[in-house]
């Protein structure tokens, strides 16, 4: 198979704009090689051969790319000057992701990301193909791999419609996002110019200044959430979410339009995500993490996992994110009552470390000649201690974990709180860390990490500041729901392999692969090895082989089956008793 044919002007086009701009250079610069006739005459001149050199490398890159998808594999043929050739496994394909800008929509192309597991970045890419061929590679991907698995053929599924957002639904998420990057970026191009800033402050008056500083926040606060509204309602304009078979497809946005896929056999993390103005009026976000790199990056999300809802009622959102992955009503079980103590104490340290750096500046500053005291009490930040004990309270209400029959569910976060649920058989590793403040009020914080590409930047799921007996008991608990979960998983498929094999079907008396060039084998082990937990280290409880089919080998030994027990771990010496209470 080719590319399409209108993929060469589009990507002659597209690059030609290096060219215009080299050109707009020379131009503006007035440089001498402009003077008289034969100046003009030169930059035309090399401007053509620039333009035929670059119209004959994208008609050999054309002529020379092929690609073909295999009952296994798919591989690409490319190369103008050096050959290359890949072979890329479907078993490893996670996504096949589509976008498509304005352009490329009125020319009816696309452009196609193969996103694997573990990778750092798209394993490959296809610039530009018919979006009738890309929407063909993205429905035959899944059911090769499914039928290279050795699972029945099955007939394909009528699409699903599991959520659409209204154009209320989407004013709603422009009004209550905001983009927090906005303000560090003015903090940063507004650095080097201090000396202006302050030029325009008032002379004199404390109450001037404080003005001026108020204006400046609220300014500053509107102009984030005007970027961030706006960006919303971009990226997630026409939102539609259907379920075909076995995953999930996602179709968004308004200048460039994705179009992806979410398998549910590679989910790691279902997240309820929600902010203080989301919860005032009873919305929510669920986003999904799929294993390695995560539909997002690829498709202009970057945020590692991908939004299955915007945004929706609360209830509608988890109701949503049941019909996804069942995981029930969590019941989560808080953290000691004493926590909140260590909260207020931690605070109180910061203001106190403030309010001495700003008594430290003012004291300096009075005693150089030419220069004033600061244009505020040093002790203003005192006033936040009026605030720092609900504060402290609303840190420890919203934290908490949860262990179900199949899912460990865990929520921490205020300002961005997010309710994390991690299936047991995708826990890779199970953290087990104390620092030196949490070891003087006996705690510890236990985190679930997965294979998803969040567990990269620390956004794995966590039961933070439990007792030091209950963490252990968390520990050795998913340690034994894992392995029986792993378990089970390998009894599905022994018995869907013996099915086929009974019918005689394409896959029967088909055998697993064991890779050798670091591809996931499908069966793994539970396999943990504790670490012994020193003072002031961590003690971590890893998986050996891959969770979740991300592959890191194959070790049948130590998984056990049978019924394990569900019910919550014990919790720890906590003479006030647990805390619980309904996400």
């Amino acid at each position: 198979m080719k590319l399409s044919p209108l993929s060469v002007p589009y990507r002659v086009l597209e690059r030609g704009g290096s060219l215009l701009v080299a050109a707009a250079f020379i131009v503006f610069s007035g440089g001498s090689m402009l003077d008289g006739l034969a100046g003009p005459l030169t930059l035309f001149a090399l401007l053509g051969v620039g333009v035929l050199l670059l119209v004959g490398y994208e008609v050999a890159y054309y002529q020379r790319y092929e690609y073909e998808l295999t009952a296994d594999t798919f591989d690409i043929h490319s190369g103008v000057f050096a050959r290359r050739d890949r072979e890329i496994p479907l078993r490893r394909i996670q996504n096949v992701d589509i976008s498509r800008n304005v352009v490329q929509r009125v020319l009816g192309l696309a452009a196609v990301d193969f996103e694997t597991a573990g990778g750092s970045e798209t394993e490959a890419s296809l610039r530009f193909v018919s979006f009738e061929e890309a929407k063909r590679l993205q429905r035959e991907v899944p059911r090769l791999k499914r039928s290279t698995a050795g699972e029945e053929p099955e007939e394909p599924e009528p699409a699903t419609e599991l959520f659409a957002l209204s154009d209320r639904e989407l004013a709603l998420v422009g009004l209550l996002s905001f983009d927090f990057r906005v303000p560090g970026v003015l903090a940063l191009v507004l650095s080097g110019s201090v000396p202006v800033v302050s030029s325009v402050l008032p002379s004199r008056g404390a109450l001037p200044v404080a003005a001026f500083v108020l204006l400046l926040v609220v300014g500053v606060f509107l102009f984030s959430w005007i970027a961030g509204a706006v960006a919303a309602i971009v990226n997630y304009y026409d939102f539609h979410l259907v379920r075909t078979g076995d995953e999930l497809q996602y179709e968004r946005g308004l200048l460039q339009r994705y179009d992806g896929s979410i398998p549910f056999d590679k989910l790691q993390t279902l997240t309820v995500e929600d902010t203080p103005l989301k919860r005032a009026f009873g919305y929510a976000t669920l986003l999904i993490e799929t294993a390695g790199y995560a539909p997002g990056q690829s498709s202009g999300g970057g945020r590692g996992s991908e939004a299955a809802v915007p945004l929706a009622e609360r209830d509608r959102v988890f109701e949503l994110a049941n019909a996804i992955d069942a995981f029930g009503d969590p019941e989560l079980t808080r953290p000691p009552k004493r926590v909140r103590r260590r909260y207020v104490v931690r605070y109180l340290l910061v203001v106190g470390a403030l309010v001495a750096v700003l008594f430290g500046v003012d004291a300096a500053l009075a005693g150089v000649t030419g220069l004033g005291p600061l244009p505020f009490p040093w002790y203003l930040p005192l006033v936040f201690v009026l605030v720092i004990p609900p504060a402290a309270h609303l840190k420890w209400t919203h934290r908490g974990y949860w262990l179900g029959e199949h899912h460990v569910v865990t929520r921490n976060g205020v300002l961005k709180r997010q309710t994390k649920v991690v299936p047991y058989d995708r826990i890779q590793t199970v953290i087990d860390t104390r620092t030196v403040f949490q070891r003087r009020w006996n705690l510890a914080t236990v985190t679930v990490d997965t294979a998803g590409s969040l567990s990269i930047t620390g956004g794995d799921a966590a039961a933070v500041d439990v007792d030091d007996a209950t963490a252990a008991d968390l520990r050795a608990e998913l340690d034994e729901r894992l392995r029986e979960a792993l378990a089970e998983r390998r009894r599905t498929r022994q018995s869907r392999r013996a099915r086929v094999d009974a019918l005689g079907g394409p896959a029967a008396g088909a055998t697993e692969r064991d890779s050798s060039d670091g591809q996931e084998s499908d069966d793994s082990s539970a396999g943990f090895v504790w670490g012994e937990s020193l003072d002031g280290g961590s003690s971590d409880s890893e998986q050996g082989p891959e969770s979740g089919d991300e592959g890191k080998g194959e070790d049948d030994a130590g998984v056990t089956g049978g019924d394990g027990d569900d019910a919550e771990p014990t919790p720890g010496p906590d003479t006030e008793g647990p805390n619980r209470d309904h996400t």
